[in-house]
């Protein structure tokens, strides 16, 4: 049985739209515009009375879905928006980004709040990132963030936060980020503690923030220690070539990326060579792609749900409008003591 609202029309299969609204309240559709606009010169030559008329047509069209509209009814709209820089959300429970998500999730719900998922804006070019103040803030994520766009979010007073540390020249990017360089430093502490003095460090993403924190705390920890740095890293870096020549150098463990950790193992294997017996090699952080579970890597686990949580926590402090609102914050990871690593072979060289 379909039902209407006093003074409306139902049009079927359709929700109620800005002329509807308009035919309610007796004025035209531009004043509806200006109302739920609420910007610029033309919207103040709306009287309140209008405008009060107006949003009590949207009220009884049941056009209060709009989120505009809510949140010139309410002041906001209790709902964060979800963006990413590229397709990332998953297909399956085991998928590297879950965990981000259900933390999102599970903060969003304990503070009774919702979650709006934004797709388009890639399509859009950089003027889309302006569809975001649909919402009163926004959490984004992805390995492939615009540096442009967060600095604009930032200059335009958004309310957003984005899980992982990103930086913008010049401004100060709200993230919930985990701690890369405290836990590569603990993993080669770790390996310094079995005995190890010549350890590599292994990535293939050159000058994204995440290995720059990785290398940052690995050269840490190997000047502490009065170690010397080697370094591989580079789009390019292949896997079996770094084996041969860390071996060729008498290195006896490598902390390698989470990207490179099993094209490593790999390489491994193709040599007839065994971890730990042969190599020590600790991952640093969890795949994106899942690989297989036969190992049990030596490393640190990334806090993922506890980001996702966080981030959603940031972007409220900003919307409470308190002054000094902490709106950058690392998480700690967990080490992980596994398979991978062990003392020195016997006989390699100190």
């Amino acid at each position: 049985m379909t039902t209407s609202r006093p003074g409306v029309r139902p049009r079927s299969g359709s929700w109620p739209t800005q002329a509807d609204v308009a035919r309610v309240a007796g004025v035209s559709q531009t004043t509806v515009s200006l109302v739920l606009t609420g910007q610029g010169v033309a919207s103040r030559r709306v009287s309140e009375a209008v405008r009060q008329r107006v949003l009590r047509a949207i009220d009884v069209t049941g056009y209060s879905v709009n989120l505009a509209a809510q949140s010139l009814v309410g002041g906001r709209t209790s709902i964060i928006g979800v963006y990413t820089f590229e397709s990332v959300f998953p297909t399956e429970a085991a998928d590297f980004y879950y965990p981000f998500l259900a933390g999102l999730e599970a903060e969003a719900e304990s503070l009774g709040i919702d979650l709006l998922l934004f797709t388009s804006l890639t399509r859009r070019g950089r003027t889309g990132i302006q569809r975001l103040r649909t919402a009163d803030g926004c959490v984004l994520l992805g390995r492939h963030s615009s540096e442009t766009d967060l600095a604009d979010l930032v200059r335009q007073g958004l309310p957003f936060a984005f899980i992982g540390r990103r930086e913008a020249h010049g401004h100060t990017v709200p993230y919930a980020g985990a701690d890369y360089a405290a836990a590569t430093a603990e993993v080669v502490d770790h390996l310094l503690d079995l005995g190890h003095r010549r350890i590599a460090f292994v990535s293939a993403y050159t000058g994204h923030v995440s290995a720059a924190d990785r290398l940052l705390g690995y050269r840490r920890a190997t000047a502490r220690a009065g170690t010397r740095a080697v370094v591989f890293d580079g789009a390019e870096t292949d896997a079996g070539d770094v084996i041969d020549e860390v071996r060729a150098a008498g290195m006896t463990a490598i902390v390698a990326a989470s990207d490179m950790a099993d094209a490593l193992r790999r390489a491994m294997d193709d040599r007839g060579l065994r971890i730990p017996d042969d190599m020590s090699i600790a991952r640093l952080g969890d795949p994106e792609t899942v690989v297989d579970a036969d190992l049990q890597w030596t490393g640190f686990v990334i806090p993922r749900v506890e980001m996702g949580a966080e981030a959603i926590r940031i972007v409220m402090r900003q919307l409470s409008d308190a002054e000094d609102v902490l709106t950058q914050v690392l998480i700690p990871c967990e080490f992980a003591r596994g398979s991978t690593t062990g003392p020195p072979a016997a006989g390699s060289q100190p």
